[in-house]
């Protein structure tokens, strides 16, 4: 078989390892950006409690490696009886590592706009919490954008150590492709096309979702 029609036969093979990794994509994207955002805040605007435990968070979810985050939630819990299946455990993982990412560009877009803003709503009887919705969230979520969609793209990418908890994502399901058939060069090449492509798309729509949202000059 030649290398070429080698190709186009891993295609259909992978397209369920694709479905895993496109809803392990959705949960945990939105989900990431959520935690941050709420991490964020609590980091800025928390009292001494709820601010140490949003950098302690921060701290170790950036300082673990992601690939041990992983190991510890699929294979190291159920040692004191929590159990995961693959794709909660994979999800979990990437959500929680995320988010603590996503909560430093989001406490940076908070620490860029004036406190005045935060002043003036609380003298026209705003609550905390009323002027950080209406008032601080909507910039911050301009302001952070850029920096969180990188995020998102970089989510796309290490979703493919999924497959370390047992899950057949993409790029476990073509880890066994190769492994059946030995095509490696070949099967993994349509792999990194496949990521590349969502990548590229992801990274399109960002963009796009980035300049509308965008505050005039």
């Amino acid at each position: 078989m030649t290398p070429l029609a080698s190709l186009i036969e891993s295609i259909p093979e992978l397209w369920s390892g694709l479905l895993v990794t496109l809803r392990l994509i959705a949960v945990s994207a939105p989900a990431g950006l959520a935690v941050g955002i709420v991490v964020g805040l609590a980091h800025v605007y928390g009292g001494r409690l709820v601010r140490g435990l949003a950098i302690a968070y921060q701290l170790t979810l950036r300082g673990v490696p992601l690939i041990v985050q992983l190991f510890i939630l699929y294979y190291g819990l159920p040692r004191i009886g929590i159990t995961m299946t693959p794709f909660v455990a994979a999800t979990l993982g990437f959500t929680l590592c995320s988010g603590a990412y996503h909560s430093e560009y989001v406490r940076g877009a908070v620490l860029s706009i004036p406190d005045g803003q935060m002043d003036a709503g609380r003298a026209v009887g705003m609550s905390l919490a009323r002027t950080v919705r209406h008032v601080i969230l909507p910039q911050v979520f301009r302001k952070a954008l850029p920096g969180c969609s990188n995020e998102i793209v970089y989510l796309i990418k290490y979703s493919s150590l999924a497959y370390l908890v047992t899950l057949v994502d993409l790029t476990g399901r073509g880890r066994l492709i190769a492994y059946e058939s030995f095509r490696f060069l070949e099967t993994f090449f349509v792999v990194g096309l496949i990521y590349l492509a969502l990548v590229t798309l992801a990274a399109s729509l960002l963009r796009l979702i980035e300049r509308r949202l965008r505050v005039p000059m």
